[in-house]
């Protein structure tokens, strides 16, 4: 049972990549068995019956020839098309082969039955992959159908493909938001969940991102569009997840070669099965030879061997397991991913922003040779153009003193060290010890004793002091670590540029073993190259998708945080935790590790319970009828095993 409708609103290649049958959508694709369904139990109850009229061979074969064409008549459709295509071995030539022995011995109801049990299977298939995608789709697709754009001052509603970039929109308590942009009120109260699987509402200040899809939960506001509609950070989330399905797992691409190897396999020994018998019968006049007996078992073969549950199943695992993360904010870019993660058994997180929020705080400045007043304004204005999240924290920090930040008038970027810049006629290097280092600037000793992270300055060639910044643990960071070591997953690992002795103070409180500090971007990236070649070792790294993309696809896996309005993580990253929560992390290996189980399953039970059939077929226990559950029903158990995926909470 491996064809669907066209109709549906997914595209089918996510599932087989078979010519499948153009049936009907909804209600309408059950008209066909219906039809033949009730002229096979009337056939059969007029046989039994002896009604008079019926009793001929000529009148019951024209009779089930009809019942036939309902639904016989788009798989044999699909048979010859295949041969055009010189595809000669697939389900549908199967199923025509074995309809025709059928009617050749005379078992006309069993022909029908075949096909009739084959269409009521395969619209119950379709509809629960009609039920899965529905959900997904209903799932993804959160975007706003009209929007409330500010034009000549006057609220107009339209379509939001129809805004531009630059203008603004108002949303009203209870709304969603239409399309991507910043906010332009103080604050205002999102409910992101549809984005991010975040319960608890966001607040969101003014300038910061607003993203469609998020639903505004306290007053109205105002948002200025920074992405077209089809642009927006949900469009390429929708779009990633719908392209998901082209990259297959090795479990999908292993069922489809198994499949086009398996069918001609199945048919020499369909074939063997009835001329095996008749070559004995010839030397042993003994062994009582009937052809057509010799010919249902064949038959019964031939309808068991389709590999439908494989071929569909196994696919729609993935499928729905794609779908089961996105639902928890997080994003696999590929059903092989989906297959990797479930293999990982060593872990790497990058400290800040991943393990800690990133978000620092100054705790204390020292000066050396000069004031704080005259320190301050020096290495901010040297900072002031960097984007790292140490510099943005400095430079706030002098800013909110009320002191005036100058522009600097050169300034050079050196990752993993600092920056160097011309303020007021000096250079100013501003940085860590490598960076000092590099300038021939000697430093105190006792910066190692210091709690947070120093940022240390250099006026001239000489040390001038320092400002000491604290970060803090993401509240679920130790509860990750916890979480993946329950798992199984004992290796993990903390990577920072941080000091070694502030690496360790922070792996001390997670309940990490192995903290490796006093790292250079290419440093992280040698790390995790290594362990990713190491044979017997998985490695994920989870990094936030913007500095860290060369470690990220070194990994086996890599996995971006917070990326969900991020072209860079989506470009870098395998996986896309949609928020900054790094117990996700745990979640997504736990899916991934429940669709293989369900995988496996499918593959296991499926062919189990086929080479039983087969076996009871050839020695002629079995009928077509039983031949028919081992492939319409196998594939319908299958694909309703699949779904467990979907509705499981992790």
């Amino acid at each position: 049972m491996c064809s669907h409708s066209h109709q549906h609103t997914h595209s089918h290649d996510d599932y087989d990549e078979h010519v499948l049958i153009e049936e009907p959508a909804g209600w309408r694709r059950w008209i066909a068995p219906a039809v033949s369904l009730i002229m096979m139990l009337a056939g059969i109850i007029m046989t039994h019956s002896n009604v008079g009229w019926f009793s001929g061979n000529t009148v019951q074969l024209i009779w089930y020839l009809v019942a036939f064409m309902p639904v016989g008549l788009p798989v044999a459709r699909e048979a010859v098309e295949g041969f055009a295509r010189k595809d000669f071995f697939n389900e549908f030539s199967l199923m025509v082969i074995a309809c025709i022995g059928a009617f050749c011995i005379g078992e006309y109801s069993e022909a029908v039955g075949v096909m009739v049990f084959y269409s009521i299977g395969e619209a119950l298939q379709d509809g629960a992959v009609d039920r899965a995608t529905h959900d997904i789709t209903k799932l993804l697709d959160v975007r706003s159908r009209k929007a409330t754009v500010i034009r000549d001052g006057k609220p107009v509603t339209v379509d939001p493909k129809s805004v531009s970039v630059g203008e603004t929109v108002a949303v009203s308590p209870g709304e969603r938001v239409p399309l991507d942009g910043v906010l332009l009120d103080e604050d205002g109260v999102f409910d992101t969940s549809a984005l991010t699987g975040e319960s608890v509402p966001r607040t969101i200040g003014n300038g910061q991102d607003v993203l469609a899809g998020m639903i505004c939960e306290s007053k109205a506001v105002k948002v200025r569009v920074t992405r077209e509609y089809d642009k927006s950070a949900i469009a390429k989330i929708l779009d990633m997840v719908k392209n998901a399905s082209s990259r297959k797992a090795h479990a999908e691409l292993f069922t489809r070669k198994f499949a086009r190897v398996y069918t001609p396999i199945v048919i020499v020994l369909a074939v063997l099965l009835v001329a095996v018998p008749a070559l004995v019968g010839l030397i042993n006049p003994s062994f009582h030879y009937v052809f057509s007996e010799w010919l249902y078992r064949g038959l019964v073969f031939l309808v068991c061997s389709c590999p439908c549950a494989l071929v569909i199943s196994v696919p729609l695992a993935y499928y729905a397991g794609i779908g089961s993360a996105s639902k928890a904010g997080i994003l696999f870019k590929g059903g092989n991913y989906l297959e990797a993660i479930q293999h990982v058994n060593a872990m790497a997180f990058d400290k800040t922003g991943t393990l800690t929020t990133g978000q620092f705080s100054v705790e204390s400045v020292h000066t050396e040779g000069m004031s704080s007043e005259e320190l301050l304004p020096l290495m901010a204005s040297a900072e002031s153009q960097s984007t790292h999240p140490l510099a943005k924290a400095l430079v706030a920090y002098v800013r909110a003193k009320g002191v005036d930040v100058p522009a600097p008038k050169e300034m050079k970027e050196i990752p993993g060290q600092g920056a160097i810049a011309t303020v007021g006629g000096h250079r100013v290097a501003v940085g860590n010890a490598r960076l000092m280092e590099s300038e021939g600037v000697s430093v105190p000793k006792n910066l190692d004793d210091a709690d947070g992270t120093a940022i240390l300055c250099a006026v001239d060639g000489k040390f001038a002091g320092y400002a000491v910044l604290a970060d803090t643990l993401k509240p679920d960071a130790r509860q990750t670590v916890d979480a993946l070591h329950k798992l199984g997953i004992t290796d993990v690992v903390m990577l920072s540029g941080d000091r070694q002795g502030i690496v360790d103070r922070y792996a001390d409180k997670l309940g990490v073993s192995k903290a490796h500090g006093d790292l250079l971007p290419q440093d992280k990236a040698t790390y995790v190259e290594k362990m990713a070649n190491t044979p017997g070792t998985s490695i994920a790294f989870v990094g936030d998708g913007m500095n860290d993309a060369p470690v990220l696809a070194l990994s086996n896996v890599g996995i971006a945080m917070g990326g969900l309005g991020s072209d860079a993580a989506i470009e870098s990253a395998d996986v896309v935790i949609q928020t900054d929560q790094p117990s996700k992390v745990a979640t997504a290996v736990k899916i991934g590790r429940y669709t293989h189980l369900i995988v496996r399953e499918n593959i296991v039970g499926a062919i189990v319970i086929k080479v039983i059939i087969l076996a009871l077929g050839a020695c002629g226990v079995a009928s077509l009828w039983a031949a028919v559950f081992a492939d319409v029903g196998v594939a319908l158990l299958a694909v309703l095993n699949s779904m467990r995926v979907l509705f499981r909470r992790y």
